[in-house]
């Protein structure tokens, strides 16, 4: 069971653990103590002999006032372990929450792109928070308070048995039925609450996606349909939560019932056991309150089997991710990559996100350092999917990757990717000030170094320009910015890398054609001495390439220079005269615009 597996977890604490462990014990032997404490006193302090007709007082009132000290003494000493049980209780509770949410956050960023391209993240996100406090639960209440209510019904029964073992089998008459209505319970519970723990996902998935899409919502007028569609997960979520409830309200007073019983036919069989002398007054009492304190960990019973219900239903959740491989693996003993000059070869590499939809077959490329490589072709061919392969965000299929001679599979893993700058067509900005999402490769670099980097991406003028300048906070993904801003500012924080491999992802297809010519000129002195790989729309980036590698359907089928393939007329000339041919038109017809004025444009 995956609640067993969440013991570990207490592993590391084990000295808070021993000590919640020694307050359980010490507060159950306190409260096992006063119905003993109470019967003393009336045995010895109220005791009363039968003489003929009329009863005659034996009872000294000194032994009263004794038990009514001990009695307050034990009350103080199990209010004082009950504190402690309570108080650790909550640390190690939340401690092991603390360490699962950052199990779950290292698994989730080590974990390749091919995981996280079948996850949602609604899912993900409830996983590491519903869930992980269901454990928490579990851990303070299901463990601590379970191993109190396990004492307590073990020793009670043990002592009603000593006490007078006619009266103990009356009460452990109905201890099985109780047992087997508590697992019904329990085995009805659990799937009921894995549904409820998933439609709570599923739930989170819906507002997430409804909350990043609220420009998309608005536009197409479509908040009815995303209210109707939360609405439904609300409900089916309520409807098996209703559906635990119902179990537990038919099934709590059901034992409460139970006890009373058992409480009725006690009094009735004591009454005549002290009627016949075999049994003392002080007996008796201690007996029924045994019964009565007994009432309280069987009702809870219930409710401590639906907690560990229900944390084994998060925890084969949570599970899941912190037992999910991933498929880029780092090799033991991998080399760390130094001194990078940046030649890049493909060696037949292959590639397919399953087994039978290839995506990639026998790609060839060669890359030597300061060689700027232009991939094309169509949507769909697999131009990105060859850039993503050099990071390892996916491994190849078939063939192999080398970096100045070394196998890509060989190499550390950071070593790997810092020298390898990526600016992605899809571009994310963290809610951060500017500078902050500058220097996200390198946090320790000097203002000036980042000022420089924003210069470099055109970026910078806009930046001073603000009333806050570089600590002006970017909203969420960057919406507080342009498009075109948010490209360079993304252009600006790989400059800084200083990278020795350069990935431009369609990097300048959010910002107009005089500013994409500003950053193509800063990026030219940048490209020197590094290989680069760019994908890109814009006549000026192919125009610039070494190596122009058109691809179809996951094949290389041209490759050359501008030029050189403008005159063999295959497919790259069908896309130069699609989609090139305009841009090129448009460039000479275009009047030049000053270079300040185009540095302060979006």
């Amino acid at each position: 069971m995956y609640a067993l597996r969440l013991f570990a977890f207490l592993a590391p604490y084990k000295r808070r653990t021993a000590l919640a462990a020694l307050c359980v014990l010490s507060s159950s032997a306190a409260i096992l103590a006063m119905p003993q404490l109470i019967r003393w006193a009336i045995d010895y302090g109220l005791g009363v002999e039968r003489q003929g007709d009329s009863y005659v007082a034996t009872g000294e009132q000194r032994f009263l006032v004794i038990a009514a000290l001990a009695i307050m003494g034990a009350a103080a000493l199990r209010g004082i372990f009950a504190y402690g049980q309570t108080y650790l209780g909550e640390w190690l509770s939340q401690r092991v929450a603390y360490d699962i949410r950052n199990r779950i956050y290292d698994r989730l960023q080590r974990l390749s792109y091919a995981y996280h391209d079948q996850q949602q993240t609604g899912q993900l996100m409830s996983r590491a928070t519903q869930d992980v406090e269901a454990v928490r639960w579990f851990i303070a209440m299901g463990v601590l308070r379970g191993a109190y209510i396990a004492i307590l019904l073990v020793s009670i029964l043990a002592l009603m048995m000593l006490t007078n073992w006619k009266l103990a089998l009356v009460v452990w008459a109905f201890i099985p039925f109780i047992a087997w209505r508590s697992t019904v319970m329990a085995l009805s519970l659990r799937p009921i609450w894995m549904r409820v723990q998933e439609g709570l996902a599923r739930m989170a998935t819906v507002l997430q996606e409804a909350l990043t899409g609220a420009r998309v919502v608005k536009a197409f007028a479509r908040e009815r349909y995303e209210g109707e569609k939360f609405g439904r997960e609300a409900e089916a979520v309520f409807g098996d939560s209703y559906r635990s409830g119902r179990i537990q309200a038919f099934n709590a007073p059901l034992m409460s019932g139970l006890w009373l019983a058992a409480a009725a036919g006690t009094l009735w069989l004591g009454g005549r056991e002290v009627a016949s002398g075999r049994l003392e007054i002080g007996e008796l009492t201690a007996f029924l309150l045994y019964l009565t304190v007994l009432q309280m960990p069987v009702r809870v019973l219930g409710w401590i089997i639906m907690i560990s219900a229900r944390a084994n239903a998060a925890g084969a959740r949570i599970f899941e991710i912190i037992d999910a491989e991933s498929a880029v693996k780092e090799k033991p003993g991998a080399v760390a990559l130094k001194d990078v000059e940046g030649h890049v070869r493909f060696a037949g590499v292959s590639f397919a996100y399953d087994a039978i939809s290839p995506v990639l077959s026998q790609i060839d490329i060669d890359a030597t350092p300061g060689q700027v490589v232009a991939l094309m072709g169509p949507t769909g061919s697999g131009k990105t999917t060859v850039v993503n392969l050099m990071p390892r965000f996916y491994d190849v299929t078939g063939g192999s990757i080398s970096i100045d001679g070394v196998d890509i599979r060989d190499a550390a893993l950071a070593s790997l990717r810092t020298v390898i700058g990526t600016v992605q067509q899809d571009v994310f900005l963290f809610s951060a000030t500017i500078r902050d999402n500058i220097a996200y490769g390198a946090v320790n670099a000097a203002q000036e170094e980042i000022e420089a980097a924003a210069k470099a991406a055109h970026i910078h003028d806009f930046i001073i320009s603000l009333p806050e300048g570089y600590d002006t906070w970017v909203g969420e993904r960057g919406i507080t910015l342009s498009g075109g801003q948010k490209q360079r500012v993304a252009i600006a924080r790989t400059i800084l890398m200083d990278p020795r491999i350069l990935i431009l992802d369609d990097s300048t297809s959010s910002v107009d054609t005089e500013t994409e010519y500003l950053i193509q000129q800063t990026l030219a002195g940048l490209m020197k001495g590094r290989t680069t790989f760019v994908i890109a729309q814009r006549l000026r980036t192919v125009k610039m390439a070494d190596q122009i590698l058109v691809l179809q359907d996951g094949r290389i089928v041209e490759r050359g220079r501008h030029a050189e393939l403008l005159r063999k007329g295959g497919i790259y000339r069908q896309i130069y005269d699609l989609e090139l041919r305009d841009q090129e038109e448009a460039l000479e017809a275009q009047p030049p615009v000053p270079a300040a004025e185009l540095a302060a444009g979006s």
